[in-house]
């Protein structure tokens, strides 16, 4: 009984550790960063729809988040969602495409700048679906993202 139960608090200890940091995505049309937890706070940035966070901890109405350059800001709750996985530009550019591969076109609105963020939609080998705030879709390739 005694094993049964260490093996147990174990499996329940690794859930809880590996389970610290959530993904979320900003779901509104602009949302501001702050270094604290409230509206009296410091703006720290402004971002855009799907702009990717991982959640660190939460102290009331608002998350603790680190960004793609692993900075530390906090937001409201209502700001971010769970419900998609979103991506974020991580290079200077990265060119958008028509379909999954460097044989396709670019896209009108490619070259993606950094810090540009998108919903994604889907991932097909090394190569992701993505949608901008705008609707517009296309194609990048995945070590040019962040991906949350």
């Amino acid at each position: 009984m005694k094993k049964i139960f260490f093996v147990f608090l174990t499996v329940l200890i690794i859930i809880i550790i590996s389970d610290v940091t959530h993904a979320a995505c900003i779901n509104s049309a602009e949302a501001n960063l702050r270094k604290g937890p409230g509206t009296n706070y410091e703006k720290t940035w402004e971002v855009f729809k799907y702009m990717p966070f991982k959640i660190i901890s939460t102290q009331g109405n608002w998350y603790k988040v680190r960004d793609v350059d692993g900075d530390v800001h906090w937001i409201y709750k209502k700001l971010i969602t769970k419900k998609y996985k979103c991506a974020v530009v991580k290079t200077d550019t990265a060119n958008v495409r028509t379909g999954p591969g460097t044989g396709y076109g670019q896209n009108s609105f490619s070259p993606a700048q950094k810090y540009d963020s998108f919903k994604i939609v889907q991932t097909k080998s090394s190569w992701v679906k993505v949608v901008d705030e705008f609707g517009d879709r296309g194609w990048i390739f995945k070590n040019l993202l962040w991906i949350q």
